[in-house]
């Protein structure tokens, strides 16, 4: 029996993809960037509706890949200071923003945001740019497309809890591994995929997959 290598070789990076395809919820938060870079998240996610990118060390979206389906961003506690327009490129249809707990602080830094006219949900808790008390007017008045604004809209009224428990559902039956993880049902996101599930689940089962094929391959060499 002989095996041609590069087919096998070939077919493990197409079974990668296809995992990475079908993903549309990717939770990376607490993983550390490398020149403002997530390893492996790359614009094969081509069907990625929701990213969360909390806390990952990133002073720029620069190197964020094109996400053309992406919905919701979530990039709160990092060191982002300006740079937004790179959204209207990479992310046109984004509808929820999360960008708390970064270094903004001008108004000047979120007008980018007028382009993402889909744009209906923008929080900047922590940021210095929303400390002089007309922000928010002024805000709404730069932003016209928003709806809500750290979680209230014009009228302070609050985002209504069955909206985002609607949205969590709906992200709970389409994304996720099949299986019940131990792990997953502990920190309550069963509906979140993240890059080590993928590393750990798909990514490893391939290349023990690889080297078994390897292995035979060997054996009917000799």
């Amino acid at each position: 029996m002989t095996l041609d290598r590069g087919c096998i070789r070939w077919h493990l990076c197409h079974m990668v993809c296809f995992s990475v395809c079908q993903v549309v919820e990717l939770v990376v938060e607490n993983c550390r960037s490398s020149d403002g870079e997530v390893e492996g998240l790359t614009d094969e996610y081509t069907n990625l509706e929701s990213l969360c990118m909390m806390n990952v060390g990133i002073s720029s979206l620069s190197k964020l890949p094109s996400l053309p389906k992406l919905q919701k961003l979530e990039v709160s506690d990092n060191s982002i200071s300006g740079g937004l327009d790179v959204l209207v490129e990479k992310c046109p249809n984004l509808t929820y923003l999360n960008l708390s707990g970064n270094k903004i602080k001008e108004m000047s830094s979120i007008k980018p945001l007028q382009n993402l006219k889909n744009l209906k949900g923008l929080d900047l808790v922590g940021c210095d740019v929303t400390s002089p008390d007309d922000f928010r007017d002024n805000a709404f008045e730069l932003l016209p497309q928003i709806t809500y604004l750290d979680g209230f809209d014009r009228e302070d009224n609050e985002v209504p809890d069955s909206e985002n428990d609607d949205d969590d559902d709906d992200d709970d039956e389409e994304a996720g591994p099949p299986d019940d993880d131990d792990d997953e049902e502990e920190d309550g996101s069963e509906g979140e995929v993240g890059l080590s599930y993928l590393m750990k689940e798909g990514i490893q089962v391939s290349l023990w997959v690889f080297v078994a094929f390897l292995g035979v391959g060997q054996s009917s060499e000799s």
